[in-house]
């Protein structure tokens, strides 16, 4: 069995608009991906590691351990062996806190390829193939996260031509979620049910067509 650690945030979490409670593993896009990729034959594990909040590299003023850099390269350790890292991070970088651009958060994802592929994994163990999967654009944010994400949506503009270009320099696969899911209307942040549905299948057909990342389809 294969395993692929997604590395992410509240959007991954599954945590349900507007509210502090979770949609079920087979409801959350991680787990339709496990069941799809299993109803293709494929024998593959997806380890979650999703923390609300979490942004690329920069810590929240006021909440400790959401700096997604710091740890890292100990998951990959901890999770080893690997056969892809995905990781969609980069909402949260748009926090009405911070003054960052797509740009900042692009360098943020730079920042984690590299702690990856610089873990300090057992000799002989493959070094994982690395995933970068833009967000989908926010919304006018709704709600409690009203006042968090205010700016959000300007900050975040070109956030997957900036994913696209730096995946492509650093040699990762890359995935533009918005060109398959919409973010909810409900807060203008997360995800929807049905969006869980989309991106989940979807993502499994693209991982499985990827050359040199899982083993064949069992018959």
């Amino acid at each position: 069995m294969q395993q692929i650690l997604v590395y992410s945030d509240s959007l991954s979490w599954g945590i349900i608009p507007t509210t502090r409670r979770r949609l079920p593993f087979d409801a959350r896009w991680p787990g339709v991906m496990e069941i799809a990729l299993a109803e293709q034959h494929h024998s593959v594990r997806i380890i979650e590691d999703c923390l609300n909040g979490r942004r690329t590299v920069w810590e929240d003023p006021f909440k400790e351990g959401r700096n997604g850099l710091v740890g890292l390269a100990q998951r990959i350790e901890i999770n080893s062996p690997l056969a892809l890292v995905m990781l969609m991070l980069g909402t949260n970088d748009f926090q009405s806190m911070h003054p960052h651009t797509a740009w900042h958060a692009a360098q943020g994802i730079a920042a984690l390829v590299t702690a990856i592929r610089q873990a300090p994994i057992e000799p002989g163990m493959p070094l994982p193939r690395i995933l970068v999967i833009a967000p989908p654009p926010i919304l006018v944010p709704r709600g409690p996260l009203a006042a968090k994400f205010t700016g959000a949506a300007e900050k975040a503009a070109g956030l997957a031509d900036a994913y696209g270009s730096i995946a492509a320099e650093l040699g990762c696969h890359f995935f533009d979620s918005g060109s398959v899911i919409r973010t909810s209307a409900i807060d203008g942040i997360h995800l929807d049910a049905d969006q869980h549905q989309s991106l989940g299948r979807a993502l499994a057909s693209f991982v499985a067509a990827l050359p040199q990342v899982l083993s064949p389809a069992m018959p």
